[in-house]
């Protein structure tokens, strides 16, 4: 079993950037697919971005393409979501996530959460 603590998150203006991080423990992440996922209020948890357990392959939302770059370090046992030219549409609670088999943009396909971490981007 794996632990995952999601943090990084803030208050920012649009335009801005942050780094949200994802640290791992209890098992070594290279065995594992890592997405990031977001949940507005009163809305479903969507996808974000997705990468590979090489690091390899990534995957990302069209509403991030271009904006966001997901990367992993498994020396450190950590993934990580940069997030650039953020708008106030990008205001979510963010989650990582660990998938043992699928590299997938479906959250049930993944089997460990972190408890998230908020992100509010102000106009």
């Amino acid at each position: 079993q794996v632990q995952l603590v999601d943090s990084g998150g803030a208050l920012v203006q649009a335009g801005g950037s942050l780094r949200l991080s994802c640290a791992a423990s209890g098992r070594t992440i290279s065995s594992y697919n890592m997405g990031w996922f977001r949940q507005a209020p009163g809305k479903e948890r969507d996808f974000v971005a997705v990468i590979s357990r090489s690091g390899e392959s990534t995957n990302y939302a069209d509403s991030v393409k271009g904006r966001f770059t997901i990367y992993r370090d498994n020396a450190q046992n950590t993934v990580y979501l940069q997030m650039n030219s953020l708008k106030p549409e990008d205001t979510a609670v963010y989650y990582c996530a660990a998938a043992r088999i699928a590299y997938s943009v479906s959250a049930n396909q993944y089997n460990y959460w972190g408890q998230g971490t908020q992100v509010t981007v102000s106009s």
